[in-house]
């Protein structure tokens, strides 16, 4: 990735267009990454990711909350069907 400070940036714009449609650029203040230039092209796909990434998020929590409620659901009807000699036994297990 090419790096080009903020100020040759402002001083040679039209060669930093150029270069960016060949390669990301990376703007620099103080040395320190500032901003990055992308192509058209790179943006999109970036952006793409994004909203895949996005939607694999929203898939997973909604699994997650189907799940949660599926084993809530046995938890409790197996709760249901305990003695007070079961918990007990349960209890005194654990210790």
């Amino acid at each position: 990735m090419v790096s080009m400070t903020s100020a040759a940036a402002q001083n040679n714009f039209g060669k930093l267009l150029d270069t960016v449609q060949r390669e990301a650029v990376t703007i620099t203040r103080h040395g320190r990454p500032t901003a990055f230039v992308v192509s058209p092209q790179d943006m999109e796909e970036l952006l793409d990711a994004r909203r895949k990434r996005s939607r694999a998020v929203a898939d997973l929590e909604a699994w997650r909350a189907q799940t949660v409620k599926h084993t809530s659901a046995k938890q409790s009807a197996a709760a249901a069907v305990l003695t007070d000699q079961d918990v007990n036994r349960m209890v005194h297990a654990a210790r």
